[in-house]
């Protein structure tokens, strides 16, 4: 028997690359059509995933990859969002 347990894997919108779940940032449109960041992964919707990193979420929002992924329109103000998290991540890494 294998007991390892199986890490779900999803890839990042930007950078296609196959990473696991935990790695990534879960973004989702809500079916009143608002788009948030999900921290937990489990709020209902439609997701996309983005890389933990200031290349991906750049690409993402210079490609309008997230609004043709979750079909409808973001704000800039998330861009900065999902900017702030990585980098404040980055720093408490760092430390």
């Amino acid at each position: 028997m294998n007991n390892r347990k199986k890490v779900p894997m999803r890839k990042c919108v930007a950078s296609q690359e196959l990473k696991p779940k935990k790695e990534l940032i879960r973004i989702v449109r809500s079916k009143e059509g608002e788009v948030s960041i999900d921290p937990t992964g489990k709020k209902s919707g439609r997701g996309a995933y983005l890389a933990r990193n200031k290349e991906s979420i750049l690409l993402a929002k210079k490609k309008n990859i997230l609004a043709r992924h979750l079909e409808v329109a973001i704000d800039d103000s998330l861009y900065e969002e999902l900017l702030q998290l990585v980098e404040t991540e980055n720093n408490s890494t760092h430390e």
